[in-house]
């Protein structure tokens, strides 16, 4: 049986997740969250693909057919990966491609800090003719993480991060952890800016991949179970019964 492995450092990818469910129905998954090990954003880019070597080695060991990378800092080294056998799908083309249609007449876009300073949109856009205004927007990507989706602190660094960019025609949300907080987003963003969330496009790969269904669901990380399920449940409504700890190493 087809498997579809989804790997983020947390519990942003798990947006996509719910996506996937909501719209494709009980696909096999094993969703493998990596808090047990230092956050991929903060990772040199070889360390971050050797991680990433490991992850999907033993993701390989646990069925896993199918994989999308649910988070931009680790989708960023995609280019640099080995080929592992099986599809490796991150999020940064999807979005792309999807923002490209969308003939944004003003671009700006919030993301993590590697996301941002790796220039891969930028260069991305660039090629496609689109000007694209960036903010790091890593206080948010924690704070969510933490389980907080509408504290006074997350609206007022919302805010802050927003600001010189609320005018944009669109607002690319470059981290999965944002449709969180998106209502609290389109606050303080102008009331005809569009919030891009290119989980959407990156669901057309799965649905390509024709995984079927059926399968069990798994939750694995390398991180505090407890944690995780209070996040997911906080910022997404997932819950989350028995995730499992692992170890990757």
């Amino acid at each position: 049986m087809k498997r579809l492995g989804i790997i983020d450092w947390g519990i942003g990818g798990v947006s996509v997740y719910r996506l996937i469910r909501a719209q494709l129905g009980d696909v096999p998954i094993t969703y493998f969250s990596d808090t047990g090990v230092t956050p991929y954003g903060r990772m040199s880019r070889p360390e971050l693909v050797a991680r990433l070597k490991k992850v999907i080695e033993f993701l390989k060991t646990k069925g896993v057919t199918h994989i999308v990378i649910g988070c931009n800092a680790a989708s960023t080294v995609i280019p640099h990966l080995a080929d592992h056998g099986i599809p490796v799908k991150g999020v940064i083309e999807p979005a792309i491609e999807m923002v490209t249609r969308l003939k944004p007449r003003k671009l700006g876009l919030i993301g993590g800090r590697r996301t941002v300073v790796s220039g891969v949109y930028r260069k991305g856009f660039a090629k496609r003719g689109i000007a694209v205004s960036q903010r790091i927007a890593q206080p948010l990507s924690a704070l969510i993480e933490s389980g907080d989706v509408s504290s006074l602190k997350l609206r007022a660094a919302a805010a802050t991060i927003l600001a010189p960019i609320k005018n944009c025609s669109h607002i690319l949300l470059a981290c999965t952890h944002y449709p969180a907080i998106a209502p609290i987003l389109a606050e303080m963003v102008s009331k005809d800016t569009v919030l891009v969330d290119p989980a959407a496009e990156l669901l057309d790969t799965v649905r390509d991949w024709q995984l079927g269904t059926g399968g069990r669901t798994e939750f694995l990380t390398t991180g505090d179970a407890t944690a995780m399920k209070r996040a997911a449940k906080n910022a997404f409504g997932v819950s989350i019964e028995k995730p499992e700890v692992v170890k990757v190493s």
